[in-house]
Parts: C-alpha cells; structure tokens; sequence
C-alpha cells in the first residue's frame, strides 16, 4: 500500500509518496497554495490518482506539543479533505524541525549554496513521511 505525504505551509505545499511497500518515501511535487478547499481537493485527486490508501499530514506542533497557527492550519487541512469523503485515511504526523533536518542534510551532503536555496518543501514531505514509516516499522514489527 502507497501513502502520500504532505507537508502543509502557507504557500506550498509538499508531497512525497512511499513505494508500494511503505518502506521508503521520495519527494513527489510541490503544489501551489490556493485556497483551503482547493488545497484539500487537489490532495485527494493525486491521494487517488497516485492509489494511495493513507495520507499523512505534518503538523508542526509547538514545543509543548500544543497547537499553535500552522499546526491549527494543518489540522483544518485535515478537516477539509476528511470533508471531500474520499475513503483515505488521514493520519495528523508531528512534523516539527522537518525542513530544518532537510536544510541541514543538503549542507551535509555538500550541495551547493544556489540548490540549497531551491524550494524543499517536497523533501520536508518526504521526510515526514519516511519519520512515520520508520516509526510504523518500528512498532508493527516491519510492516507500515
């Protein structure tokens, strides 16, 4: 089974898909912002598209594991394609630090200054992806 991966943010929007197997995550494509609704429908349209049977949203909780504005948009994201009634699930995924880890391992990779620079709002995707499959390996005894 395939999961999609989004990275929600106030003007793009990350996506990342897994292999069939749900062992590892890619970058998928960065989406537009539009509008709240839109954003939704376009994710289950490629949710769909892609076969996706799970979607996994970052949410960007506070330190304290509150909710604070991104978070509370991540979750009204959420809200919206639970809304569209399009049989997938939808998992809420502790995000928090994503494209800074994604920042620092292109500096560690050595990738120069110009593509650092380039939008990695897909790569956060993937990230929070691959943290929940990992995570899900982990405690279904390899299985996401």
């Amino acid at each position: 089974m395939k999961i999609l991966g989004v990275d929600p943010g106030t003007q793009r929007i990350g996506l990342a898909i897994s292999d069939e197997g749900a062992g590892f995550a890619r970058p998928l494509c960065i989406l537009k912002h539009i509008s709240l609704g839109e954003n939704a429908w376009r994710i289950l349209q490629i949710a769909h598209n892609e076969g996706t049977a799970k979607i996994v949203v970052g949410v960007p909780y506070d330190s304290d594991g509150g909710l604070g504005p991104r978070a509370r948009a991540s979750m009204r994201l959420i809200e919206a394609i639970q809304a569209l009634e399009g049989g997938v699930e939808l998992i809420a995924w502790d995000e928090s630090h994503s494209t800074q880890k994604v920042i620092e391992t292109e500096r560690i990779l050595g990738l120069k200054p110009k593509r650092r620079r380039e939008p990695k709002d897909d790569h956060a995707a993937a990230m929070i992806l691959q943290d929940y499959l990992d995570a899900n390996a982990l405690s279904e005894g390899g299985h996401a």
